[in-house]
């Protein structure tokens, strides 16, 4: 662009000065026409780098997503059969042999068919201690009458002592048992009050492993978390998988990614979100895509302090001076554009202030757009 100005600059100069002379060519002439486009294209780059700064450093980013089985077994089916396809969610992306796992869910499930039969018999028993208990109550307050009876005859002569004693001994036997039955309604009463979520103990045990047990079942079968691209599949049928978090099977890769350009530090004082940008790619020659500034991501590493047990050190080795990531949003109208993970290309961002100046760095993008198309190799 510099050369294309100097170029109408000269072509300029030499109509006014030396084809139609309208201004003697002195030595003043000479020197002014030498010191305006030097003064002139310095301030216009310093001003653009200010107001549009520019970058050659833009990235595509995209979030992979290992995929690690959450159980154990042998491969029976891989759907995918080879990698670089995209996946949706959802979709199976392999399945474990599901027999031990449907063998201890069916385990399981006669177990709670069983326990919930003994809860059953638990809540007939207590109502028949509940029923023997107060038979018993009745008995011993009929008993006590008859003890106070035989003790009022005997008072009075008309009854015998053997009667009274054998009264009072039929009281303490009954009072024998309604302890025995008392402790016996207790026990019943006490496997019964040892409830989890509306269900006995025992109950809630087996159901907790039955849930377990199902989860697990469920979990042979692996399934897309998001559209994605699946890459280094390697798996095959009859591979064994096992649930270990630094082994996955195979990687995804988002099929949406972010843009991010980086930035000088002393070029993002002007730029603000929502701010208009442009950027290419080098694997779409020629092609300006449209976005916003997003945000500023304002963090870099050379600004962290890890924790640790030596005390920080300054001015021994100096870091220089890192970038900073300028997130973009890509317009609607562009998003339909394949962005490839690891894409670079260059970008620009129009900021509120002289915004005459912007249509010089939007013909500096595209050029540097079209010259993407040369491949500067020799084979």
């Amino acid at each position: 662009m510099e050369v294309l100005l100097l170029g109408i600059y000269s072509f300029f100069v030499w109509l006014i000065f030396i084809k139609l002379k309208w201004l003697p060519w002195n030595t003043v002439s000479q020197v002014t026409v030498v010191i305006i486009p030097i003064v002139a294209l310095t301030a216009m780059i310093l001003l653009l780098n200010i107001y549009a700064p520019s970058s050659h450093d833009v990235r595509v980013f995209k979030y992979t997503v290992p995929i690690v089985s959450q159980v154990r077994g042998r491969v029976i089916e891989v759907p995918i059969v080879e990698g670089n396809v995209l996946v949706h969610k959802g979709d199976v992306l392999f399945k474990i042999d599901p027999t031990p796992y449907q063998l201890q869910v069916n385990s399981l499930q006669a177990q709670l068919i069983g326990a919930e039969g003994s809860a059953s018999q638990l809540r007939e028993q207590l109502g028949a201690a509940v029923g023997n208990t107060a038979a018993i109550r009745v008995r011993l307050d009929l008993q006590r009458k008859r003890v106070e009876q035989n003790r009022e005859l005997s008072k009075s002569g008309a009854g015998n002592r053997f009667d009274l004693e054998q009264a009072e001994s039929d009281v303490k036997n009954l009072e024998a048992q309604r302890s025995t039955a008392l402790a016996n309604e207790a026990q019943i009463q006490a496997q019964l009050a040892a409830v989890v979520d509306g269900d006995i103990a025992s109950i809630a045990k087996i159901k907790a492993d039955l849930a377990n047990a199902q989860w697990d079942l469920d979990n042979t079968t692996t399934v897309s978390p998001c559209e994605c691209y699946v890459i280094n599949l390697q798996l095959r049928p009859g591979g064994f998988v096992a649930a270990l978090p630094v082994a996955p099977v195979m990687t995804l890769v988002e099929e949406e990614g972010q843009v991010v350009a980086l930035f000088y530090q002393n070029e993002l004082h002007q730029v603000a979100p929502g701010n208009e940008a442009e950027f290419t790619l080098l694997t779409y020659p020629g092609r300006i895509i449209k976005a916003k500034v997003d945000s500023v991501i304002w963090a870099q590493g050379v600004g962290q302090l890890p924790p640790s047990g030596s005390i920080p050190m300054t001015g021994v080795l100096a870091a220089p001076p890192n970038r900073f990531a300028v997130k973009f949003d890509v317009d609607p109208k562009d998003r339909e554009v394949f962005f490839a993970a690891g894409a670079a290309g260059g970008a620009a961002i129009y900021t509120e202030g002289l915004s005459a100046l912007h249509i010089l760095r939007k013909v500096i993008l595209r050029v540097g757009a079209y010259t993407d198309y040369l491949i500067l190799k020799l084979h």
